[in-house]
C-alpha cells in the first residue's frame, strides 16, 4: 500500500522531469495532481509509521509531558480528544486523513481532516495521522 504511492510518486516525478526537459508545459500542469496525491500519500504514511511503537517501547500508552496538557487543555480530557478524533475520520466520506496538528502561528493544538492523501502543510504541523482507510 505505501510502497504504491512511493513507486507512483517516483514514476510522476520522472514524468515530470521529462514534460520539463521537452517544455511540455500542458503535461507539468497535468502531472502536478497525481504528485501531490502519491507523494502526499508517502508523506502520510511515513508520518503514521512514525507514530507507532510497540509495547516495550512506550507504545499503547497514553501521551504524557506537553501533548497530554496540551490534549487536556484543548479537548478537556484524552477520552474527549479521542471522540472528536473518531467523529473528524466519521465524516471523511471516501478516503483521507484525520490529523492532531499544531498550529504553528499559535502553537496551538487541533484537529484537521484531508480528503484523500491530501498531505498537512502550511499553517499546521502534523503530529498525529490516522488514515480512514
Amino acid at each position: 500500500h505505501h510502497q504504491t504511492y512511493v513507486n507512483s510518486y517516483n514514476t510522476a516525478i520522472e514524468q515530470l522531469q521529462e514534460a520539463q526537459h521537452k517544455n511540455d508545459i500542458a503535461a507539468q500542469i497535468a502531472l502536478k495532481p497525481l504528485i501531490n496525491f502519491h507523494g502526499g500519500g508517502h508523506l502520510n504514511h511515513t508520518l503514521f509509521w512514525e507514530n507507532l511503537a510497540p509495547k516495550s517501547a512506550g507504545g499503547g500508552e497514553p501521551p504524557s509531558g506537553a501533548l497530554s496538557t496540551a490534549i487536556n487543555d484543548t479537548f478537556g480530557s484524552l477520552e474527549e480528544f479521542q471522540n472528536k478524533m473518531n467523529a473528524a475520520l466519521a465524516a471523511i466520506q471516501g478516503s483521507g486523513w484525520a490529523w492532531l496538528v499544531k498550529d504553528k502561528q499559535t502553537g496551538h493544538i487541533g484537529i484537521k481532516a484531508y480528503a484523500n492523501q491530501d498531505p498537512v502543510v502550511g499553517q499546521f504541523q502534523p503530529l498525529l495521522g490516522i488514515d480512514a482507510w
